[in-house]
């Protein structure tokens, strides 16, 4: 038996943004919690990150039973917190999430380093004081949660306040928090996922695997286009089919002994409720085409 390969091939994970769910006001048209876990099952995913606050049970039990029903694993969830604030405490909010994620048996909860805006089109310039504050939250809520049994993570993300280069590399100058590899975000604000991946895998503990198409991250980038307008108009694409280097990232991590999950991403704004199959049409090809880079990885015997 394969054993590295089916290892792999069993941490690939699903998250509701990919069927258009999100935090964001009026970010589009919301599908039902079923339908999305049950097109997840259909297609063959293990497990899932609980998506925005609402979206599924707040009540950790139910949240529990939810998932099990769908016979779906919890792997944890993203979850914006602001954390520059000098006089603001995140920690009580956080700690009411891992109750939901204890319960469920989630192990990673990924935070965002959120601006205290509304979107990811804009935000604030961070001084000195505020990157303290920021730096010490992440922290200090990364012991909360492994005191919890869960690993905090950092995700660098589009319009928050950890987004381009400079912000990452502070962030792993600065605290020992381990980092979320979004590779779509990552590329958007001007790094290279796959050079981050092969600079620094031991800070790596999740991965959200995403592909873009850099037409639109350029645009972005320019000032052009807003993220929103660029996720509206097409720039996250399936796996494969964009210009993020998913081969050599998958590579690197399996290559370096990384034994987390696999979480496809592909970033949606629905404008109506779809006809024909959806948005699951795209994860199935991203599945599909990640589970063809796993088939291809050196055996354990190899």
């Amino acid at each position: 038996m394969n054993l590295a390969r089916n290892d792999a091939a069993n941490r690939i994970a699903g998250a509701p943004i990919s069927w258009g769910v999100c935090e964001v006001p009026g970010w589009g048209h919301q599908l039902p919690p079923d339908r999305v876990l049950t097109e997840m099952r259909e297609v063959g995913l293990a497990a899932t990150e609980v998506g925005p606050d609402g979206f599924l049970p707040g009540d950790p039990s139910a949240l529990a039973r939810t998932l099990a029903d769908h016979d779906l694993h919890a792997v944890g969830g993203f979850v914006p917190v602001v954390l520059h604030v000098p006089d603001h405490d995140p920690a009580p909010a956080v700690d009411r999430v891992l109750d939901g994620f204890a319960a469920a048996g989630a192990a990673t909860l990924v935070l965002s380093a959120d601006s205290g805006l509304t979107g990811y089109d804009t935000r604030p310039t961070l001084d000195d004081a505020g990157w303290r504050s920021l730096l010490a939250n992440l922290d200090r809520l990364a012991a909360l949660a492994a005191r919890r049994g869960i690993t905090a993570v950092l995700h660098p993300h589009v319009g928050t306040m950890v987004e381009n280069p400079d912000d990452v590399h502070r962030v792993l100058d600065g605290s020992d928090i381990a980092l979320c590899l979004d590779t779509g975000h990552l590329l958007i604000g001007g790094t290279d996922p796959a050079e981050l991946t092969r600079q620094v895998p031991e800070r790596i503990a999740h991965t959200h695997m995403k592909d873009v198409d850099s037409r639109y991250a350029r645009r972005v980038q320019g000032g052009e286009l807003t993220y929103t307008e660029a996720v509206r108009e097409g720039m996250y694409r399936p796996l494969g089919s964009g210009d993020v280097d998913v081969a050599t990232i998958v590579e690197h991590l399996e290559g370096r002994g990384y034994g987390g999950w696999y979480v496809l991403e592909q970033d949606t704004i629905l404008r109506s409720d779809p006809s024909g199959e959806g948005p699951v049409a795209d994860v199935r090809t991203s599945v599909e085409y990640l589970r063809g880079l796993f088939a291809r990885l050196p055996s354990a015997s190899d």
